[in-house]
């Protein structure tokens, strides 16, 4: 085989490894309130620094609210508890005042504006898009985000307190 044909099957043999693993690094998630109408989307992107979620949304009550990731992906309405609990695979307590640690699913509160827009990056190195791996967001029956009621306190286990849901989005 001659030096130029092999450099061309490498090079096709690279761009479709590097075709298959994109497929993992990034992926959109439709957000759902109670009634089933779609108010937002969110962005996942994994890199060498973490998993990214992008969040954007609308049509939301104003304040502050917790925002998890959940165990199961299913957003059934109308309370979404469909998704379980906290997502927790490593078989933490909750709350990122918790000095046992915190679920791989717990988030800082998000701020939603006075005009009903959420508009926030959240970066943790807590969860992985990879297929296969056990903090997989991506698992055999998927993970779900939740946007819930109330802020979250931080420390009550399992949930944080932070009342009932009002957003989900289905990770799959």
């Amino acid at each position: 085989m001659s030096n130029r044909l092999r450099v061309g099957v490498l090079s096709v043999f690279l761009a479709l490894s590097l075709t298959q693993c994109s497929g993992n690094d990034s992926m959109s998630v439709d957000l759902h309130n109670t009634q089933g109408q779609k108010v937002g989307t969110a962005k996942l992107s994994e890199s060498d620094k973490g998993v990214k979620l992008t969040i954007d949304a609308a049509g939301l009550p104003p304040g502050k609210h917790g925002f998890h990731l959940h165990t199961t992906g299913s957003c059934q309405g109308p309370d979404f508890k469909s998704a379980g609990d906290h997502y927790n695979p490593d078989g933490k307590k909750h709350g990122h005042e918790n000095p046992d640690g915190h679920h791989a699913g717990d988030f800082p509160n998000v701020e939603v504006a006075q005009d009903g827009t959420l508009k926030v990056e959240i970066l943790t190195k807590d969860v992985t898009l990879e297929k296969g791996k056990p903090n997989s967001l991506r698992k055999e029956g998927g993970t779900a985000m939740v946007l819930h009621e109330a802020p979250d306190d931080y420390k009550t286990d399992p949930s944080g307190d932070s009342g009932a849901r009002l957003v989900c989005g289905e990770i799959h």
